[in-house]
């Protein structure tokens, strides 16, 4: 009799998702609750990393166009001015200021140094742009790495715990079993939703940030080199 009762309960018990969540253990909807946070921080990452990279493409176009337009450094510096740049242009400004620094003193003792400086610079200013392009990537990371063990985690608790109840009912049909075990892997199935696509999109961004760095790194060898021949002549 009291068989046929648990069979009936279970086969009249709701297995809709936000049944499963709310009859899970407490360890279980902690980890649930953290792990859809952590899905809803990875898309916002997603949308906001998504706008700044195609934001940074399209600053890195117009300041290409307007750099090889023709017109004088001078001019484009001036043209630029204090704004708020990023990309090839934070670079080029980088450079100019410490070309503007260092004139007077390479007038008075040579250019020798001078080179080198302005390397420098548009060096730790490229590392500056992709530390501000590469932040919260990590988190993309983590979340791909360690979602699913942390699923797992709340599906061998709420396996433990629909043990110990199924040890004190004294009852191992299925129709009782299924419920708690449906709900311990319900736990594993969130985890999964929150580490693949961190994963995808981790190595999507990765792969741009990639292609930007090597278009900064680009433009700071040429660059660099119009630099040089500059200072050849002045020489």
């Amino acid at each position: 009799m009291e068989v046929e009762l648990a069979q009936s309960a279970a086969q009249h018990a709701d297995y809709s998702l936000l049944a499963l969540f709310w009859q899970a253990h407490i360890v279980v909807k902690i980890v649930m609750l953290g792990l859809i946070a952590a899905s809803i921080w990875t898309w916002a990452i997603v949308f906001e990393k998504y706008a700044l990279v195609a934001r940074t493409k399209r600053a890195i176009d117009r300041f290409e166009q307007m750099f090889w337009s023709g017109q004088s450094l001078e001019d484009l510096y001036l043209t630029l001015g204090p704004r708020n740049n990023h990309g090839a242009a934070a670079l080029f400004m980088a450079a100019m200021r410490e070309w503007k620094r260092s004139q007077e003193s390479a007038i008075r003792a040579g250019f020798h140094g001078v080179q080198k400086r302005i390397e420098k610079v548009m060096d730790v200013q490229l590392q500056k742009e992709m530390s501000r392009l590469e932040s919260r990537l990590l988190f993309l990371a983590t979340v791909g790495s360690t979602a699913p063990f942390i699923g797992l985690f709340g599906t061998v608790w709420g396996i433990m715990s629909s043990f110990q109840a199924i040890a004190a009912s004294k009852n191992t049909n299925l129709a009782v079993v299924a419920p708690g075990i449906a709900e311990a892997l319900f736990a594993t199935a969130i985890g999964l939703i929150a580490a693949i696509p961190a994963v995808i999109f981790y190595n999507k961004l990765s792969n741009e940030m990639g292609k930007i760095a090597a278009r900064l790194e680009n433009f700071a060898d040429e660059f660099s080199a119009i630099i040089s021949r500059q200072l050849d002549e002045r020489s």
